[in-house]
């Protein structure tokens, strides 16, 4: 049985590049504290993670630097697998 991808070298290196890059969160537009790392990282909701603009469950390749992004952990959270972003801040409408 394979091992989850995301531990992988190649996921790594693709979450490298991307964090090289510096680029602001595409969610929120605004800068992303990349100076955090390690375990740190997974407890503070401004630290990077990568995102994925066309997400896994529908159909994203892990691996594909045209679908990776920069994110900030918390809007990657709150955007979960929706294909469209809310950039306005405002609430759903119900």
């Amino acid at each position: 049985m394979a091992g989850n991808p995301r531990n992988g070298r190649p996921y790594r290196e693709l979450c490298a590049r991307q964090r090289a890059l510096g680029l602001p969160c595409w969610i929120c537009g605004h800068d992303i504290l990349y100076d955090i790392t390690g375990p740190e990282a997974g407890r503070n909701k401004w630290a990077f993670t990568l995102d994925h603009l066309l997400p896994l469950s529908k159909g994203g390749d892990l691996l594909d630097p045209a679908n990776a992004r920069s994110a900030h952990r918390r809007c990657n959270s709150a955007r979960g697998n929706r294909l469209t972003v809310r950039i306005d801040g405002s609430s759903r409408r119900w």
